[in-house]
């Protein structure tokens, strides 16, 4: 009976953990809430891009646990007033999500889901903007679907399944 209860109660969330872990939860507290964004979607982008790997690099030259390209390390660092900071500062994690964090606050601002904000982090604002302006999506009524790129839609999906991962283990953690 005790093996039995494991195997179906402890088992499961233990590797449910193990594959969603959280690690650098305080960097992730501190940038999610200056830039009003869901620690559970920041976590999952890290898990999707990098699976916590500090020295992630991608071909298409995204660094750092998540994934920051240089013209979006250019952007942050203008708004953010960060000019201090070099590219290769991203493989610190501090930094890398610090800067994921506030790109994914600014997404999810300006479209309103975490759908559209992982889109937007994948494929740039301009391409959700082009798909919006072209009527290939609906913001309002939004499919994953209807995204025109495979890429994008594994993405989305991929994000979408950790981000109701980490929602659950973050609210499970705060009712204990």
């Amino acid at each position: 009976m005790i093996i039995a209860y494991l195997l179906i109660s402890v088992l499961p969330k233990a590797v449910s953990d193990a594959i969603y872990r959280t690690e650098y939860e305080e960097y992730v507290e501190k940038y999610s809430e200056e830039f009003s964004v869901d620690p559970a979607l920041v976590y999952a982008v890290i898990k999707t891009e990098s699976n916590f790997n500090p020295r992630a690099y991608s071909e298409v030259g995204a660094v750092g646990i998540m994934q920051i390209i240089e013209d979006s390390f250019d952007w942050v660092a203008w708004r953010l007033d960060r000019e201090d900071l070099t590219f290769t500062d991203m493989y610190t994690p501090e930094y890398s999500i610090m800067f994921g964090a506030f790109m994914l606050g600014n997404l999810y601002e300006k479209y309103g889901s975490v759908e559209l904000t992982a889109a937007a982090y994948h494929s740039g604002m301009n391409a959700v903007d082009g798909w919006i302006e072209r009527g290939e999506i609906d913001p309002e009524n939004f499919n994953i679907d209807d995204i025109s790129g495979e890429n994008t839609r594994h993405y989305v999906r991929k994000i979408t399944k950790a981000y109701k991962k980490y929602s659950d283990k973050l609210n499970s953690q705060k009712g204990r």
